[in-house]
Protein backbone atom coordinates (compact mmCIF):
# COMPACT_ATOMS: atom_id res chain seq x y z
CA UNK A 1 0.00 0.00 0.00
CA UNK A 2 1.27 3.46 -0.95
CA UNK A 3 -0.02 5.68 1.88
CA UNK A 4 -1.17 9.27 1.42
CA UNK A 5 1.60 10.35 3.81
CA UNK A 6 4.61 8.75 5.45
CA UNK A 7 7.33 9.82 7.87
CA UNK A 8 10.86 10.19 6.51
CA UNK A 9 13.32 8.86 9.11
CA UNK A 10 17.05 8.79 8.33
CA UNK A 11 19.98 7.22 10.10
CA UNK A 12 20.95 10.66 11.41
CA UNK A 13 17.49 10.92 13.00
CA UNK A 14 17.93 7.53 14.63
CA UNK A 15 21.45 8.30 15.86
CA UNK A 16 20.28 11.60 17.39
CA UNK A 17 17.48 9.87 19.32
CA UNK A 18 19.80 7.07 20.46
CA UNK A 19 22.23 9.68 21.80
CA UNK A 20 19.44 11.02 24.01
CA UNK A 21 18.51 7.52 25.17
CA UNK A 22 22.09 7.10 26.33
CA UNK A 23 22.21 10.52 28.01
CA UNK A 24 21.18 11.66 31.48
CA UNK A 25 17.92 13.23 30.22
CA UNK A 26 14.96 11.56 28.58
CA UNK A 27 12.24 14.09 29.35
CA UNK A 28 13.19 17.64 30.35
CA UNK A 29 16.76 18.16 29.22
CA UNK A 30 18.71 20.29 26.75
CA UNK A 31 17.08 19.02 23.55
CA UNK A 32 13.69 20.69 24.09
CA UNK A 33 15.14 24.23 24.22
CA UNK A 34 17.43 23.32 21.30
CA UNK A 35 14.41 22.29 19.24
CA UNK A 36 12.55 25.43 20.25
CA UNK A 37 15.52 27.52 19.18
CA UNK A 38 15.57 25.80 15.77
CA UNK A 39 11.91 26.79 15.25
CA UNK A 40 12.57 30.36 16.44
CA UNK A 41 15.48 30.76 14.07
CA UNK A 42 13.69 29.21 11.10
CA UNK A 43 10.52 31.25 11.54
CA UNK A 44 12.24 34.46 12.63
CA UNK A 45 10.07 34.65 15.74
CA UNK A 46 10.90 35.64 19.30
CA UNK A 47 9.40 32.66 21.17
CA UNK A 48 8.65 29.00 20.45
CA UNK A 49 7.06 26.70 23.07
CA UNK A 50 7.24 22.95 22.46
CA UNK A 51 4.40 20.75 23.69
CA UNK A 52 3.25 17.15 23.29
CA UNK A 53 0.80 17.79 20.41
CA UNK A 54 -0.63 20.54 18.25
CA UNK A 55 -3.94 19.95 20.06
CA UNK A 56 -2.22 20.90 23.32
CA UNK A 57 -0.66 23.92 21.63
CA UNK A 58 -4.08 25.13 20.47
CA UNK A 59 -5.47 24.65 23.98
CA UNK A 60 -2.75 26.61 25.78
CA UNK A 61 -2.86 29.27 23.05
CA UNK A 62 -6.58 29.82 23.72
CA UNK A 63 -6.03 29.90 27.48
CA UNK A 64 -3.14 32.34 27.12
CA UNK A 65 -5.51 34.66 25.24
CA UNK A 66 -7.95 34.41 28.19
CA UNK A 67 -10.62 32.51 26.30
CA UNK A 68 -13.45 31.32 28.53
CA UNK A 69 -17.18 30.75 28.94
CA UNK A 70 -19.32 33.20 26.99
CA UNK A 71 -16.60 33.78 24.39
CA UNK A 72 -16.67 32.55 20.81
CA UNK A 73 -14.01 31.09 18.52
CA UNK A 74 -14.56 31.10 14.76
CA UNK A 75 -12.69 28.67 12.55
CA UNK A 76 -12.93 26.66 9.34
CA UNK A 77 -15.19 23.60 9.05
CA UNK A 78 -12.57 21.90 6.84
CA UNK A 79 -9.97 20.98 9.41
CA UNK A 80 -9.26 18.33 12.02
CA UNK A 81 -11.64 18.57 14.97
CA UNK A 82 -8.89 19.90 17.28
CA UNK A 83 -9.15 23.36 15.68
CA UNK A 84 -12.65 23.65 17.16
CA UNK A 85 -12.26 21.44 20.23
CA UNK A 86 -9.68 23.79 21.75
CA UNK A 87 -12.43 26.37 22.24
CA UNK A 88 -14.79 23.87 23.83
CA UNK A 89 -12.05 22.79 26.27
CA UNK A 90 -12.00 26.41 27.46
CA UNK A 91 -15.78 26.50 27.90
CA UNK A 92 -16.19 28.78 24.87
CA UNK A 93 -18.59 28.45 21.95
CA UNK A 94 -17.59 27.64 18.38
CA UNK A 95 -18.79 29.08 15.11
CA UNK A 96 -17.55 28.21 11.65
CA UNK A 97 -16.84 30.31 8.57
CA UNK A 98 -17.30 28.69 5.17
CA UNK A 99 -14.30 27.99 2.96
CA UNK A 100 -13.03 29.63 -0.20
CA UNK A 101 -14.02 27.12 -2.93
CA UNK A 102 -10.68 27.62 -4.71
CA UNK A 103 -8.19 27.26 -1.85
CA UNK A 104 -10.31 25.35 0.73
CA UNK A 105 -9.03 27.82 3.32
CA UNK A 106 -11.32 29.95 5.47
CA UNK A 107 -12.97 32.51 3.19
CA UNK A 108 -12.04 36.07 4.10
CA UNK A 109 -15.13 37.32 2.27
CA UNK A 110 -17.39 35.02 4.29
CA UNK A 111 -15.58 36.05 7.46
CA UNK A 112 -16.12 39.75 6.74
CA UNK A 113 -19.79 39.21 5.92
CA UNK A 114 -20.37 37.20 9.10
CA UNK A 115 -18.60 39.78 11.26
CA UNK A 116 -20.66 42.62 9.80
CA UNK A 117 -23.90 40.69 10.24
CA UNK A 118 -23.09 39.94 13.87
CA UNK A 119 -22.12 43.51 14.63
CA UNK A 120 -25.20 44.95 12.95
CA UNK A 121 -27.51 42.52 14.74
CA UNK A 122 -25.89 43.07 18.13
CA UNK A 123 -24.75 39.45 18.29
CA UNK A 124 -21.58 37.99 19.79
CA UNK A 125 -18.37 38.75 17.93
CA UNK A 126 -15.49 36.27 18.12
CA UNK A 127 -12.82 36.61 20.76
CA UNK A 128 -10.47 34.50 18.62
CA UNK A 129 -10.42 33.51 14.95
CA UNK A 130 -8.40 30.40 14.04
CA UNK A 131 -7.57 30.38 10.31
CA UNK A 132 -6.33 26.96 9.21
CA UNK A 133 -3.62 26.83 6.55
CA UNK A 134 -5.14 23.87 4.77
CA UNK A 135 -2.76 21.51 3.00
CA UNK A 136 0.14 23.83 3.77
CA UNK A 137 -1.07 26.95 1.93
CA UNK A 138 -1.50 30.08 4.02
CA UNK A 139 -4.80 31.84 4.42
CA UNK A 140 -4.85 35.50 3.39
CA UNK A 141 -3.46 36.78 6.68
CA UNK A 142 -3.25 40.45 5.65
CA UNK A 143 -7.00 40.48 5.07
CA UNK A 144 -7.70 38.57 8.28
CA UNK A 145 -5.44 40.87 10.29
CA UNK A 146 -7.25 43.91 8.88
CA UNK A 147 -10.56 42.42 10.05
CA UNK A 148 -8.98 41.71 13.44
CA UNK A 149 -8.04 45.36 13.79
CA UNK A 150 -11.56 46.42 12.82
CA UNK A 151 -13.57 43.94 14.89
CA UNK A 152 -11.24 43.32 17.82
CA UNK A 153 -10.58 39.58 17.74
CA UNK A 154 -7.27 37.80 18.36
CA UNK A 155 -5.71 35.41 15.83
CA UNK A 156 -4.26 31.92 16.27
CA UNK A 157 -2.89 30.51 13.01
CA UNK A 158 -3.42 26.76 12.85
CA UNK A 159 -0.37 25.98 10.73
CA UNK A 160 -0.37 22.26 11.54
CA UNK A 161 0.08 21.57 7.81
CA UNK A 162 2.33 24.48 7.00
CA UNK A 163 5.81 24.44 8.54
CA UNK A 164 8.24 25.32 5.76
CA UNK A 165 5.65 27.39 3.93
CA UNK A 166 5.70 31.14 3.36
CA UNK A 167 3.17 33.94 3.15
CA UNK A 168 4.20 37.01 1.17
CA UNK A 169 7.69 37.83 2.44
CA UNK A 170 7.37 36.01 5.78
CA UNK A 171 7.93 32.44 6.90
CA UNK A 172 4.76 30.89 8.31
CA UNK A 173 5.22 30.96 12.08
CA UNK A 174 6.68 34.46 12.23
CA UNK A 175 3.40 35.74 13.75
CA UNK A 176 3.66 38.87 11.63
CA UNK A 177 -0.13 38.89 11.27
CA UNK A 178 -1.24 36.87 14.30
CA UNK A 179 -0.88 36.52 18.05
CA UNK A 180 0.15 32.86 18.04
CA UNK A 181 0.94 30.22 15.41
CA UNK A 182 0.64 26.48 16.03
CA UNK A 183 2.55 23.68 14.28
CA UNK A 184 2.03 19.90 14.36
CA UNK A 185 4.76 17.25 14.26
CA UNK A 186 2.62 14.12 13.89
CA UNK A 187 4.34 11.38 11.82
CA UNK A 188 2.52 12.23 8.58
CA UNK A 189 3.43 15.91 8.86
CA UNK A 190 6.39 17.55 7.11
CA UNK A 191 8.58 17.43 10.23
CA UNK A 192 7.89 14.83 12.90
CA UNK A 193 8.71 14.39 16.57
CA UNK A 194 6.52 11.23 16.64
CA UNK A 195 3.88 13.31 18.43
CA UNK A 196 4.33 16.94 19.27
CA UNK A 197 3.53 20.55 18.59
CA UNK A 198 4.92 24.06 18.94
CA UNK A 199 3.31 27.43 19.55
CA UNK A 200 5.20 30.50 18.33
CA UNK A 201 4.60 34.10 19.31
CA UNK A 202 6.24 37.52 19.31
CA UNK A 203 4.56 38.38 22.61
CA UNK A 204 6.68 37.66 25.71
CA UNK A 205 3.68 37.70 28.05
CA UNK A 206 1.83 35.13 25.94
CA UNK A 207 4.95 32.95 25.80
CA UNK A 208 5.25 33.10 29.59
CA UNK A 209 1.60 32.09 30.04
CA UNK A 210 1.91 29.17 27.64
CA UNK A 211 5.12 28.00 29.30
CA UNK A 212 3.32 27.88 32.66
CA UNK A 213 0.23 26.16 31.27
CA UNK A 214 2.20 23.36 29.57
CA UNK A 215 4.03 22.60 32.85
CA UNK A 216 1.19 22.10 35.33
CA UNK A 217 1.21 25.82 36.10
CA UNK A 218 4.53 25.35 37.91
CA UNK A 219 7.56 27.65 37.81
CA UNK A 220 11.04 27.73 39.30
CA UNK A 221 11.65 31.28 38.09
CA UNK A 222 12.28 33.52 41.14
CA UNK A 223 10.95 36.53 39.21
CA UNK A 224 7.51 34.90 39.01
CA UNK A 225 7.29 33.52 42.55
CA UNK A 226 5.08 35.02 45.25
CA UNK A 227 7.76 34.81 47.95
CA UNK A 228 11.48 34.06 48.35
CA UNK A 229 12.44 30.44 47.62
CA UNK A 230 13.02 28.03 50.50
CA UNK A 231 16.02 26.62 48.61
CA UNK A 232 17.16 25.35 45.22
CA UNK A 233 14.45 22.68 45.29
CA UNK A 234 11.64 25.22 45.59
CA UNK A 235 8.90 25.71 43.01
CA UNK A 236 5.45 27.28 42.96
CA UNK A 237 2.24 26.46 41.14
CA UNK A 238 0.85 29.78 39.96
CA UNK A 239 -2.07 28.64 37.77
CA UNK A 240 -3.99 25.47 36.99
CA UNK A 241 -1.98 23.97 34.16
CA UNK A 242 -1.46 20.73 32.28
CA UNK A 243 1.28 18.20 31.65
CA UNK A 244 1.68 19.10 27.99
CA UNK A 245 5.48 18.98 27.88
CA UNK A 246 7.52 17.57 25.02
CA UNK A 247 10.27 15.08 25.89
CA UNK A 248 13.94 15.29 24.97
CA UNK A 249 13.52 12.11 22.94
CA UNK A 250 10.90 13.79 20.75
CA UNK A 251 12.80 17.06 20.58
CA UNK A 252 15.98 15.30 19.46
CA UNK A 253 14.12 13.81 16.51
CA UNK A 254 12.70 17.25 15.74
CA UNK A 255 16.14 18.88 15.80
CA UNK A 256 17.42 16.39 13.29
CA UNK A 257 14.34 16.67 11.07
CA UNK A 258 14.48 20.47 11.00
CA UNK A 259 17.85 20.31 9.25
CA UNK A 260 16.09 18.88 6.16
CA UNK A 261 12.92 20.97 6.25
CA UNK A 262 13.54 23.08 3.13
CA UNK A 263 14.68 20.00 1.21
CA UNK A 264 11.51 18.12 2.21
CA UNK A 265 9.25 20.96 1.10
CA UNK A 266 11.14 21.35 -2.19
CA UNK A 267 10.65 17.65 -2.96
CA UNK A 268 6.95 17.95 -2.14
CA UNK A 269 6.71 20.75 -4.70
CA UNK A 270 8.44 18.62 -7.33
CA UNK A 271 5.95 15.81 -6.75
CA UNK A 272 3.02 18.24 -6.78
CA UNK A 273 4.24 19.83 -10.02
CA UNK A 274 4.34 16.42 -11.68
CA UNK A 275 0.83 15.65 -10.49
CA UNK A 276 -0.29 19.00 -11.90
CA UNK A 277 1.07 18.05 -15.31
CA UNK A 278 0.04 14.39 -15.42
CA UNK A 279 -3.49 14.81 -14.01
CA UNK A 280 -4.45 17.93 -15.97
CA UNK A 281 -6.53 16.02 -18.54
CA UNK A 282 -8.56 14.08 -15.96
CA UNK A 283 -12.01 15.21 -14.73
CA UNK A 284 -10.50 16.65 -11.56
CA UNK A 285 -10.02 20.01 -9.89
CA UNK A 286 -6.34 20.26 -8.96
CA UNK A 287 -4.94 22.31 -6.05
CA UNK A 288 -5.07 26.05 -6.61
CA UNK A 289 -1.96 28.00 -5.61
CA UNK A 290 -2.20 31.58 -4.43
CA UNK A 291 0.42 33.99 -5.80
CA UNK A 292 1.10 35.31 -2.29
CA UNK A 293 1.72 31.89 -0.76
CA UNK A 294 4.42 29.24 -0.99
CA UNK A 295 2.65 26.09 0.20
CA UNK A 296 4.37 23.50 2.36
CA UNK A 297 2.29 20.92 0.43
CA UNK A 298 1.42 18.67 3.35
CA UNK A 299 -1.52 17.39 1.27
CA UNK A 300 -2.31 17.09 -2.41
CA UNK A 301 -6.11 17.12 -2.61
CA UNK A 302 -7.99 16.57 -5.85
CA UNK A 303 -11.72 17.18 -6.29
CA UNK A 304 -13.83 15.11 -8.63
CA UNK A 305 -15.73 17.24 -11.08
CA UNK A 306 -19.30 17.90 -9.93
CA UNK A 307 -20.83 15.38 -12.33
CA UNK A 308 -18.72 12.62 -10.75
CA UNK A 309 -19.35 13.49 -7.11
CA UNK A 310 -21.72 10.57 -6.62
CA UNK A 311 -18.90 8.22 -7.69
CA UNK A 312 -16.40 9.41 -5.06
CA UNK A 313 -16.80 6.33 -2.85
CA UNK A 314 -16.35 3.99 -5.83
CA UNK A 315 -13.23 5.86 -6.93
CA UNK A 316 -11.87 5.75 -3.36
CA UNK A 317 -12.47 2.00 -3.07
CA UNK A 318 -11.00 1.31 -6.51
CA UNK A 319 -7.80 3.12 -5.55
CA UNK A 320 -7.56 1.31 -2.22
CA UNK A 321 -8.02 -2.04 -3.97
CA UNK A 322 -5.06 -1.18 -6.19
CA UNK A 323 -2.87 -0.40 -3.19
CA UNK A 324 -3.18 3.39 -3.29
CA UNK A 325 -3.77 4.66 0.26
CA UNK A 326 -5.97 7.63 -0.59
CA UNK A 327 -7.79 9.42 2.20
CA UNK A 328 -10.27 12.25 2.71
CA UNK A 329 -9.29 15.44 4.56
CA UNK A 330 -11.64 16.38 6.17
CA UNK A 331 -15.19 15.55 7.15
CA UNK A 332 -16.68 19.00 7.88
CA UNK A 333 -16.45 19.51 11.63
CA UNK A 334 -19.96 20.93 11.95
CA UNK A 335 -21.42 17.63 10.68
CA UNK A 336 -19.82 15.57 13.45
CA UNK A 337 -22.33 14.16 15.99
CA UNK A 338 -20.88 16.22 18.86
CA UNK A 339 -21.31 19.48 16.96
CA UNK A 340 -24.74 18.50 15.65
CA UNK A 341 -25.81 18.25 19.28
CA UNK A 342 -24.70 21.88 19.63
CA UNK A 343 -27.16 22.89 16.90
CA UNK A 344 -25.16 22.70 13.67
CA UNK A 345 -26.86 21.15 10.64
CA UNK A 346 -26.10 19.90 7.17
CA UNK A 347 -26.44 22.86 4.83
CA UNK A 348 -24.89 25.40 7.20
CA UNK A 349 -21.66 25.71 5.20
CA UNK A 350 -22.37 24.69 1.58
CA UNK A 351 -18.89 25.19 0.13
CA UNK A 352 -17.35 23.01 2.84
CA UNK A 353 -19.96 20.33 2.25
CA UNK A 354 -19.50 20.40 -1.53
CA UNK A 355 -15.75 20.12 -1.03
CA UNK A 356 -16.18 17.10 1.25
CA UNK A 357 -18.43 15.31 -1.26
CA UNK A 358 -15.73 15.45 -3.95
CA UNK A 359 -12.33 15.43 -2.20
CA UNK A 360 -9.58 12.83 -2.27
CA UNK A 361 -6.09 13.17 -0.78
CA UNK A 362 -3.62 11.27 -2.95
CA UNK A 363 -0.12 10.17 -1.88
CA UNK A 364 2.43 12.94 -1.33
CA UNK A 365 5.54 12.51 0.82
CA UNK A 366 9.27 13.11 0.21
CA UNK A 367 10.24 9.44 -0.24
CA UNK A 368 7.49 8.80 -2.83
CA UNK A 369 9.38 7.41 -5.83
CA UNK A 370 8.68 8.25 -9.45
CA UNK A 371 7.55 4.66 -9.98
CA UNK A 372 5.11 4.91 -7.07
CA UNK A 373 3.79 8.18 -8.39
CA UNK A 374 3.29 6.49 -11.78
CA UNK A 375 1.20 3.84 -9.98
CA UNK A 376 -0.94 6.53 -8.35
CA UNK A 377 -1.49 8.33 -11.66
CA UNK A 378 -2.35 5.10 -13.50
CA UNK A 379 -4.74 3.92 -10.80
CA UNK A 380 -6.49 7.29 -10.65
CA UNK A 381 -6.79 7.43 -14.43
CA UNK A 382 -8.28 3.94 -14.48
CA UNK A 383 -10.70 4.63 -11.63
CA UNK A 384 -12.01 7.76 -13.35
CA UNK A 385 -12.47 6.09 -16.71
Amino acid sequence: MIPYGRQDITQDDIDTVVDVLRSDYLTQGPKVPEFEKSIQDYCGVAHALAVNSATSALHVACLALNLGPGDEVWTSPITFVASANCARHCGANVEFVDIDPRTYNLSTEALEDKLKDRKNSGGTLPSIVIPVHFGGQSCDMVAIRALSDEFGFRIIEDASHAIGGRYRDKTIGSCRYSDITVFSFHPVKIVTTAEGGVATTENAALAQKMALLRNNGVTRDPALMTRPADGQWYYEQLVLGYNYRMTDIQAALGCSQMQRLDEKVSIRHQIANRYDAELAALPLVLPFREDFSYSAFHLYVVLLEEALASNRRAVFESLRERGIGVNVHYIPVHTQPYFRRLGFQTGDYPYAEDYYARALSIPLFPTLTREQQDEVIAALTSALS
